[in-house]
């Protein structure tokens, strides 16, 4: 659909809402032809108001939706530009469900942290149910879909309570994997195509570690949470994990980490003897993650491993006292069916994991999915899988404690972790609600720097690809230089 726009270029919400409606249809940035598709968005200001009016044709058809936002002086201009992409949104909005007869299950609500407008609002003195009805009559949010807004913020609150200014998390990132899954645009190289980058690569990231520990003692900070990702850390060998882990433990000071959290992953990387040298190291949370348990999908997404696999690997990982073991699922994937995805949910139930994350496959742009044009479930079918997913954990004494939503999500749901009482994986609220700073290391991945009291966020964009990042090591002190200089004006 033609995407026109005058007075803004608030193009991601638009897209995100373009997306909820039409899900057929991909924004194109070009002046319509006479009798076209397409959609004029247009914001006008005054000293009082934003008025957005958004008027769409479609199919012979067109709607217009209006929405107008209080001008505030007071306000810092982050909280203004909100105020003005709010009236945007809601534009089209009105004018979408007017044209489609549909309201999407997240309403008018595009951002990825749905949780974080549900927190503010608490934390501005507003009761749950305050907080429900708003979500309700002004951005027409489903009942399930408020209640997980309001739980998570409420985790997120709690994790809050027991930060301190000096707390932050420490990623590191190894990007390899046994083969590259069909969904993913990670930059992850395949071991079995770059199986000589990898000691290249932890040679530098030791170094890397190295500096980041003297740049975090000298600063004052204090790791709050650790987590491992990728790729697949555990395509490591037991020998480069214990290396790198041991050299890890050297440098920083974890003595008052309260989570130290490694992906384990793939059940094709799980063996007893590496699963005994990350708990010789302190990790205290892994994740084995199946994303479905139906055979001729994982074959379809490109996995080398069995159901079975996965059975036998979380029965080593529970039998070994690991105290949390997470599951990914994804909902959406291809071949997948809401009877298969509900077999998938109702086994992992039974494997002994206190973590659950149930995502709702995103289209990414790199993907072979995309690229090979898969065939995968329609929209309303990853909501029924979603529903039952929804019931079941309940009914299992599971309460959702992190949320967020991606670009070209199917049916424009949502990604929730899921969790028994007392589980919650710390580091996964932290960088989702946005809560402090998260320093990465490795490549691939993003340090963000947070000033909560501010509302104040950097980042700065680590080297992508694991050849890059071994050739262009000098440049990882400017990653930490940015840190240091951020956490130290934030002290003043």
């Amino acid at each position: 659909m033609k995407l026109i726009f005058h007075g803004h270029d608030d193009r991601y919400a638009v897209e995100q809402s373009l997306l909820a409606f039409f899900p057929e249809e991909r924004p194109v940035y070009k002046p319509a032809e006479e009798g076209e598709d397409h959609a004029l968005v247009t914001l006008s200001r005054s000293p009082r108001f934003n008025t957005a009016v958004t008027t769409i044709t479609y199919h012979g058809r067109t709607a217009r939706g209006i929405s107008r936002t209080a001008v505030d002086p007071q306000l810092t201009e982050y909280e203004a530009e909100r105020l003005r992409q709010k009236a945007v949104k809601l534009s089209f909005f009105k004018a979408a469900r007017d044209i489609t007869g549909i309201t999407p299950s997240w309403g008018a609500l595009t951002g990825i942290r749905p949780g974080k407008l549900a927190s503010r609002m608490l934390e501005e003195g507003m009761t749950e149910r305050q907080v429900d009805r708003v979500l309700r009559d002004i951005y027409f949010v489903s009942p399930e879909r408020r209640r997980l807004c309001i739980e998570t913020a409420e985790a997120s609150r709690r994790a809050k309570a027991d930060l301190k200014p000096e707390d932050i998390s420490l990623y590191v990132g190894i990007p390899f994997c046994p083969t590259r899954c069909a969904y993913c645009s990670f930059v992850s190289q395949s071991v079995e195509r770059t199986l000589g980058l990898v000691e290249p690569y932890l040679e530098v990231l030791h170094r890397e570690i190295t500096d980041a520990a003297r740049m975090v003692q000298e600063t004052g900070l204090h790791i709050k949470s650790f987590y491992m990702g990728g790729g697949t850390p555990t395509t490591l060998s037991t020998d480069q994990m214990d290396r790198l882990l041991t050299h890890l433990n050297r440098s920083f000071d974890l003595s008052g980490c309260a989570e130290y959290c490694i992906e384990a992953g793939r059940p094709d990387t799980i063996d007893r003897e590496k699963l005994q040298v990350l708990l010789d190291h302190g990790v205290d949370r892994i994740s084995v993650n199946p994303q479905s348990l139906e055979d001729h999908v994982l074959t379809a997404i490109g996995r080398r491993h069995t159901a079975r696999d996965v059975e036998e690997a979380m029965a080593l990982a529970t039998g070994m006292g690991f105290p949390h073991v997470n599951m990914d699922l994804i909902a959406g994937l291809p071949e997948d069916t809401p009877e298969g995805f509900r077999r998938t949910l109702d086994k992992c139930l039974s494997y002994g994991a206190d973590n659950i994350t149930v995502h709702t496959l995103s289209l990414k742009k790199g993907s072979r999915i995309l690229l090979e044009n898969f065939t995968i479930p329609s929209a309303e079918a990853v909501g029924e899988m979603l529903d039952y997913a929804n019931a079941a954990l309940r009914q299992a004494d599971f309460r959702p404690y992190y949320l967020y939503r991606q670009k070209y999500m199917s049916g424009s749901f949502e990604n929730t972790g899921w969790c028994i009482s007392g589980a919650e994986g710390l580091y996964n609220i932290y960088i989702m609600e946005e809560l402090h700073s998260i320093l990465s290391l490795g490549a691939g991945g993003s340090t963000k720097m947070v000033d909560p009291v501010h509302q104040r966020i950097e980042r700065v964009f680590h080297t992508k690809y694991p050849a890059e990042y071994i050739q262009r090591s000098e440049k990882l002190e400017e990653n930490l230089s940015a840190f240091r200089q951020f956490h130290e004006n934030m002290r003043g």
